[in-house]
């Protein structure tokens, strides 16, 4: 398998939708089946925060949302977690700067999807050079889905790195909001668009 080109990933990245448990008030897989219906072409697994599952519980509802998006054809993607990526043979994994480094990851990972959050020129120029498929950029907007988020910089940062000579692309814009017909998932803009280099 080769790894995802750069329209592929663009076109992966028009609706990212990022969840976990914590961020559901009902059962997480109807709430990804309902995302989806919706319309959603990419989605990223993110099990942090206080209430968290762990271990065995973890993996379980990671296995169960993956089958979900294989029936529906839409990538899967872990978030920080390389080790669960790989036992889950996920799509991909997304990591932090606070993560291993982005060219370790991609040689556990081959092939496979790699995104890398970045808070500044400097660390997305590395992301890229060392092989990662999209950069997740910001936080652009505050959020209270993320407990260590840093300090929300806006949609300056964006352009601030274009004109510091990245290939960013406009036309993926990452999942912003989720609506639910029934508030089931009470959701607000991310705070990190992605793009592909």
């Amino acid at each position: 398998m080769a790894r995802v080109s750069a329209n592929k990933m663009r076109e992966l990245l028009k609706v990212y939708f990022i969840m976990g448990s914590v961020n559901c008030k009902r059962k997480p897989a109807d709430v990804l089946e309902e995302a989806i219906a919706g319309g959603i072409t990419l989605f990223q697994y993110r099990e942090k925060g206080a209430r968290a599952l762990t271990g065995e519980e973890k993996w379980r509802l990671g296995k169960e949302l993956q089958a979900i998006c294989q029936k529906h054809h839409i990538p899967f993607i872990v978030n920080d977690d390389v080790d669960l990526a790989i036992e889950l043979d996920a799509d991909g994994v997304h990591i932090g700067q606070e993560d291993e480094p982005a060219d370790l990851v991609r040689k556990k990972i081959g092939d496979k999807i790699l995104g890398v959050s970045a808070h500044t020129f400097e660390e997305a120029e590395r992301a890229i050079a060392q092989g990662a498929d999209y950069i997740g950029v910001g936080p652009i907007f505050s959020t209270k889905t993320k407990e260590d988020a840093k300090k929300a910089q806006g949609p300056q940062i964006i352009s601030s790195m274009r004109n510091q000579a990245l290939r960013f692309r406009s036309s993926a814009s990452a999942a912003s909001t989720v609506k639910m017909p029934d508030k089931s998932l009470q959701t607000e803009p991310t705070a990190s668009p992605s793009y592909p280099p």
